[in-house]
C-alpha cells in the first residue's frame, strides 16, 4: 500500500520525506499545478502517477503513455517520481526528455501511445510544477477527468499493478522538429525574431523557423531555467515589449514569442507594434476562410468580438462560436463542431486538419503567421493588421484571489450583473445589451463595449479583460464599472497588470 497523501507537511522533516503531501487545490479545471516543495513533494508526484495509471485503467485506456518534461531546474526530477507511480500503476513509460507541451502531444500521434503526461508548469512563474495529462489524442483532461483523478489520489485509492515498463525515445525532438519543417518552404524571404525567454522552445523554434526558409533573428533562445529577463509568457507586456524592441532593432518582418511549454505564440508586427493574440487570430481566421470559405471558428470569452462583426469574415461566412477559457475546453470544441480551427486570447491556438493535428502548438501558429504573409507578399504585418476594425482593449489582468474563495467571488460577481441587468441598471453609464455566462460573466452593453470577469483555471487569480469598439475612454469607463463590482468583494487583491 502506498500511503495516503496528506494535504500539508512541515519541510526539513522525518515526515516531509517519509509521506505525500498534495494539496488538494492543485487539481484545478483542466490541468494539475502546484507550488514545488510547498503544496506537493516528490511522494506527492509519486502518488499522482499512480492515481493516474489507476485511472487509466478504469478508463478502460491501454495503460500506455508519453511524458516529457520542460526545462525547469526541478522538472527532470518531478518527471521520474511520476514515471516511479505511473510503473507501479502498471503503465508502459515512454519518455521522450526535455520536450514541449505539443512536442508530447506530437509523440501520442507519432508513437502510437493513447495517453500523454507532460510534466510543466507551463508560463507560471518559477516554483511553480505541474502536469497536463490526456487519455484520447488530441485531447486533454477536463474537469470530470480531473475530478476522478483527484478523488484517486487524494483518498488514496490507487492501486498497484504489475505491467510497468520504461522507454528512453532516443532522438525524438529530431523527429518532431522534422516534421514541422518538412513542407514547402516560403516563397517571401522572411526576418523573424524568435523570442524564447530562455524557455523550452529556445531549444526548437529556431530550427523550424530556419527549416522552412525564414531568417531567424533569436532573442533569449538560450537554455536557462532562472529566466533571468522575465518570464516566458507571450501574454505579459515586459516579454512583448523586448520583441518590439527586438524587431524595431533588426528590421525583422514579424516578432513571433513562446511561452515556457511552447503551446503558446505572441506576435509583434514589423513595426513593434504588439498585437494581442485575439487579433492574430482574427487575421488568421480572414486569411484561412479565404481558402476555406464557410469555416467554423471556435473563440474564448476573452477574445474580441469582432470574431462575430468583421465584415471580411461575414463576407467569407465564418462561423464564429464563443466558448469557455482554456486549453483543454477550446480544443474539446474544435473537434466537437468540427472547426478549422480554436483561438484562445491567452495564444493557445488549435488547428484541425490540413493545418494541425487539433492541439495547441506555438510552432503551428508561427508557421500559420508565416504562410499568411507569405501569401500577401505585397503587405506587411502592419497593413494587415491595420485593415482589422479599430477597437480598443487591454491586455489580460489578473487581480489575485485565492483558489479556495476565487470561484465563490466570481459566482458573486456574476449574479450582481444579472441583478443590475434585471434592474435595467447600467454599467459604465450604458444599459447592459448582454450578459455571456459560460464561463463567468462577459457584460456587453448598448455600444458593443464588453468587459470578462472569470476565475483563473491555473492559478489564484481572477481575469479581466476589457474591449470597446468606440474608444479608449469607454474602455477605461468600462474598466473602472468592473472593478468597482469586483472592489465589493474582499477577497480581490492587486492586479498583476494593468494598461
Amino acid at each position: 500500500m502506498f500511503p495516503k497523501p496528506l494535504p500539508s507537511l512541515t519541510p526539513n522533516t522525518y515526515d516531509y520525506e517519509s509521506l505525500p503531501m498534495v494539496k488538494p487545490t492543485g487539481f484545478r479545471e483542466y490541468d494539475a499545478r502546484w507550488l514545488f516543495e510547498k503544496e506537493i513533494n516528490l511522494m506527492g508526484v509519486q502518488a499522482l502517477g499512480l492515481g493516474l495509471g489507476h485511472l487509466l485503467h478504469e478508463m478502460g485506456v491501454k495503460p500506455e503513455i508519453v511524458t516529457g518534461h520542460d526545462f525547469r531546474g526541478y522538472s527532470s526530477s518531478i518527471k521520474y517520481a511520476l514515471i516511479t507511480g505511473l510503473m507501479a500503476a502498471g503503465v508502459k513509460v515512454k519518455d521522450i526528455g526535455l520536450a514541449l507541451s505539443p512536442m508530447a502531444y506530437f509523440a501520442q500521434f507519432a508513437l502510437d501511445v493513447p495517453a500523454v503526461a507532460m510534466v510543466t508548469a507551463s508560463h507560471n512563474d518559477n516554483g511553480w510544477t505541474g502536469v497536463k495529462m490526456g487519455a484520447a489524442r488530441p485531447l486533454t483532461f477536463g474537469p470530470d477527468e480531473m475530478s476522478l483523478l483527484r478523488d484517486i489520489v487524494l483518498n488514496g485509492r490507487s492501486q498497484t499493478r504489475p505491467g510497468g515498463e520504461y522507454v528512453f525515445v532516443e532522438g525524438f525532438a529530431r523527429r518532431y522538429i522534422d516534421d514541422l519543417a518538412n513542407r514547402p518552404k516560403l516563397k517571401r524571404k522572411l526576418k523573424v525574431v524568435a523570442a524564447c525567454g530562455n524557455g523550452t522552445a529556445g531549444a526548437f523554434a529556431p530550427q523550424v523557423l530556419e527549416g522552412i526558409g525564414c531568417e531567424v533573428v533569436p532573442l533569449d533562445t538560450t537554455l536557462d531555467h532562472t529566466f533571468p529577463r522575465y518570464n516566458p509568457n507571450p501574454e505579459d507586456m515586459k516579454m512583448l515589449h523586448a520583441i518590439s524592441a527586438a524587431v524595431r532593432d533588426s528590421g525583422a518582418d514579424v516578432g513571433l514569442g513562446f511561452d515556457g511549454d511552447g503551446d503558446r505564440c505572441g506576435v509583434v508586427d514589423n513595426e513593434g507594434e504588439e498585437i494581442f493574440a485575439d487579433k492574430i487570430g482574427v487575421m488568421l481566421a480572414r486569411d484561412l476562410s479565404t481558402l476555406h470559405p464557410g469555416s467554423t471558428f471556435v473563440v474564448d470569452v476573452k477574445s474580441t468580438g469582432l470574431f462575430v462583426t468583421d465584415p471580411v469574415l461575414q463576407q467569407n461566412g465564418v462561423k464564429a462560436d464563443y466558448w469557455k477559457t482554456g486549453h483543454s475546453y477550446i480544443k474539446r470544441r474544435v473537434k466537437e463542431l468540427n472547426a478549422l480551427a480554436g483561438f484562445e486570447k491567452s495564444g493557445h491556438f488549435f488547428f484541425n486538419a490540413p493545418i494541425g493535428h487539433g492541439y495547441d502548438d506555438g510552432l503551428v501558429t508561427a508557421l500559420a503567421v508565416c504562410d499568411m504573409l507569405d501569401r500577401n507578399p505585397d503587405k506587411t504585418m502592419a497593413d494587415l493588421y491595420r485593415a482589422l476594425p479599430r477597437t480598443w482593449g487591454t491586455p489580460t489582468m489578473s487581480p489575485h484571489c485565492a483558489d479556495e474563495v476565487k470561484y465563490d467571488v466570481v459566482a458573486r460577481v456574476v449574479k450582481r450583473f444579472e441583478a443590475l441587468r434585471a434592474e435595467g441598471g447600467q454599467v459604465g453609464g450604458q444599459a447592459i445589451r448582454d450578459l455571456v455566462t459560460v464561463n463567468g460573466v462577459r457584460v456587453v452593453t448598448e455600444d458593443g463595449t464588453w468587459g470578462l470577469v472569470r476565475a483563473s483555471s491555473n492559478k489564484p487569480e481572477l481575469v479581466v479583460v476589457i474591449e470597446s469598439p468606440v474608444s479608449e475612454a469607454r474602455t477605461r469607463e468600462m474598466f473602472k464599472a468592473v472593478d468597482d463590482i469586483l472592489r465589493e468583494n474582499t477577497e480581490v487583491g492587486e492586479y498583476n497588470q494593468t494598461f
